[in-house]
């Protein structure tokens, strides 16, 4: 993927988070437990934070080298797993979805960020 594109998912992730925390704020407050509700915000701190990180590496592509890709899509990939499994979790009562491996989701999306971030320490550039 390109650093555009990664811009984009950047830019993405912020935007749904952004309208994920006001619905939570504002509308799932009252159709939700608040056992969910807290779920439901973990998500969305977890998928924003990760927005400004992809964003910063993308930007600052410069300061590290060609593997930083592998560690951006490990961020991107973890993210959507994370914080979209916990949304879906959240809300199946209210959805009437039922994934009983929807679960199963959340701590690998989890694994798939702490190896971004551990892909990550070893990309930047060795100062010459």
């Amino acid at each position: 993927m390109t650093t555009n594109n990664f811009i984009r998912i950047s830019i993405f992730f912020a935007l749904t988070a952004v309208i994920f925390g006001a619905l939570g704020a504002h509308y799932l407050k009252d159709l939700i437990t608040s056992v969910q509700l807290t779920s439901f915000e973990t998500g969305v701190k977890y998928q924003f934070f990760h927005a400004l990180a992809i964003l910063s590496i993308s930007l600052n592509r410069e300061k590290f080298n060609t593997h930083v890709t592998k560690s951006l899509f490990f961020l991107f990939l973890g993210t959507l797993f994370f914080s979209f499994s916990i949304y879906l979790l959240a809300l199946k009562d209210l959805l009437v979805i039922s994934f009983p491996l929807l679960g199963l989701i959340t701590p690998i999306g989890g694994l798939l960020l702490i190896i971004g971030w551990f892909l990550l320490f070893f990309c930047l550039k060795k100062k010459k």
